[in-house]
């Protein structure tokens, strides 16, 4: 990144001074902020737009967003994403009046965890839909399959690869499957949050 003075400049990155943000501007990283659960039926309203500008106010870089799913491109200088996650979070509470969960990611780590996928996810078949599964932390994979159960075997298959799960199931019987219905229980939806193949592939595409 060119050290050229501009507005994102003159705010704070992420919470970080100015001059710090001027310091670390060669050492800036690119993340994406998956928002769970926005602009479903009507309920947890959020422009893009308006996030954007929130996230530009925030302090994040070159903000872009792709779909009304909530998906977040940024950049910063931020190191710990863990503080990245609880700022996001803290303005859209702040800001849009909603407890949405954020799971923040590199997207040299998303890249990675593409790099991973099973042969079987992802191969453009249109009887089978492939979706990734991001695993809000605290929550672990181990304490996902305690509360979910193993796939049903000849409907859905999974694959965990560090704070992820490929999952791809028949799009036919999807109702048939265990864990179509079990991650949109109450107990577990909120421990997850869950984008197509095609988005994931867009996204790191951007």
């Amino acid at each position: 990144m060119h050290r050229v003075m501009n507005n994102d400049m003159a705010k704070m990155d992420l919470g970080r001074p100015i001059g710090i943000y001027m310091e670390e501007s060669t050492n800036m990283k690119i993340y994406i902020a998956f928002l769970r659960g926005i602009n479903i039926s009507g309920k947890n309203k959020v422009p893009m737009a308006e996030l954007k500008k929130a996230f530009e106010e925030l302090g994040g870089g070159a903000v872009k967003t792709y779909l009304n799913s909530g998906n977040v491109i940024f950049s910063s200088g931020e190191d710990n994403i863990g503080s990245l996650t609880s700022r996001i979070e803290v303005m859209i509470k702040d800001r849009f009046g909603l407890d949405i969960p954020v799971f923040v990611i590199s997207k040299e780590d998303l890249e990675d965890i593409l790099q991973h996928a099973p042969d079987w996810w992802g191969n453009e078949n249109k009887e089978i839909y492939d979706n990734l599964i991001f695993i809000m932390p605290p929550a672990t994979f181990a304490e996902l399959w305690g509360e979910i159960g193993e796939p049903r075997e000849g409907l859905e298959k999974i694959k965990d690869y560090k704070e992820t799960v490929f999952w791809s199931f028949s799009r036919k019987d999807y109702q048939k499957t265990n864990w179509w219905p079990k991650t949109a229980s109450t107990n577990i939806s909120r421990k997850l949050t869950i984008r197509t193949a095609n988005t994931i592939r867009k996204i790191v595409g951007m």
